[in-house]
């Protein structure tokens, strides 16, 4: 555990980063959306997440094809990270290096947001952007994350499975959040991520159905991992995007992948 922190505490930094922006981002754009302006020119909900969902889309991309989140692999998520775990890209130091920052960093990306803006942004409406089953309660919020976990890492796998796919693997992880965020939010408030939503819950206070966001996205990623090698699928790297440039912490076989994707160039 020394070794690994000693020699991948810049990407471990990274990725505590990566979320905080996340975090900031999130909290700023439904700050914005919230003010009286705003809610005169933005009063329908359909269109609020609308907006949301293509604002937080487009950050997810923006981390992960950015020089550090190459670095790091972007995961921003303890279960992505857990999900490559499972697939033998991760090392189990890394991982739980990995997990502590993602919570450690999205935490002070809200903590931050609170001593900038105060109550208005964790206060209602706002509450720190935090997660809460919608009105089909938390059985269907339950299920609702599993199933976008699900269906977030399977296209993530397959993508990064393909040498044609690969380098769209960011993209396609972006736009999924963007419909996540526009379709599924009122089912249970869009997680997607634990460390996501107890950054928001520390500053809002409001722990109401945690358990959904602690376990339903690692159910969904870790079941999108376990189908995926039972297949027999390969699995290049722990990376959303590789930087074939750049130094890969993770149990990596990239250079097969993308020696695959040349031969397959007509």
């Amino acid at each position: 555990m020394a070794a690994a922190l000693r020699s991948h505490w810049q990407e471990y930094l990274i990725e505590a980063s990566g979320l905080a922006v996340f975090m900031v981002v999130a909290g700023i754009c439904v700050v914005l959306l919230n003010t009286p302006s705003a809610i005169r020119a933005v009063a329908s909900p359909d269109l609020q997440r609308l907006l949301i969902g293509a604002a937080m889309g487009l950050t997810a991309i923006a981390i992960i094809y950015s020089p550090w989140g190459r670095r790091s692999g972007a995961h921003l998520n303890p279960a992505v990270t857990l999900a490559f775990l499972r697939l033998g890209k991760v090392a189990p130091a890394d991982a739980a290096f990995y997990v502590l920052a993602q919570f450690a960093g999205g935490i002070a990306g809200t903590m931050l947001l609170t001593a900038l803006v105060g109550e208005r942004f964790t206060l209602p409406p706002i509450a720190a952007v935090a997660t809460v089953p919608g009105n089909w309660g938390e059985a269907a919020a339950f299920a609702a994350e599993v199933a976008i976990a699900f269906g977030l890492m399977t296209t993530v796998l397959s993508a990064n499975a393909s040498a044609r796919l690969m380098r769209w693997t960011g993209v396609c992880a972006g736009a999924l959040v963007a419909l996540y965020i526009v379709v599924e939010a009122p089912v249970s408030g869009m997680s997607l991520n634990p460390a996501r939503s107890v950054a928001s819950a520390v500053p809002s206070g409001i722990w109401h159905g945690i358990w959904i966001y602690l376990t339903a996205p690692l159910v969904g990623m870790l079941l999108a991992a376990e189908l995926h090698l039972r297949r027999g699928r390969r699995t290049p790297c722990a990376k959303l995007h590789h930087n074939a440039n750049g130094r890969c912490i993770f149990r990596c076989d990239f250079s097969a992948a993308q020696s695959q994707e040349v031969r397959h160039v007509p």
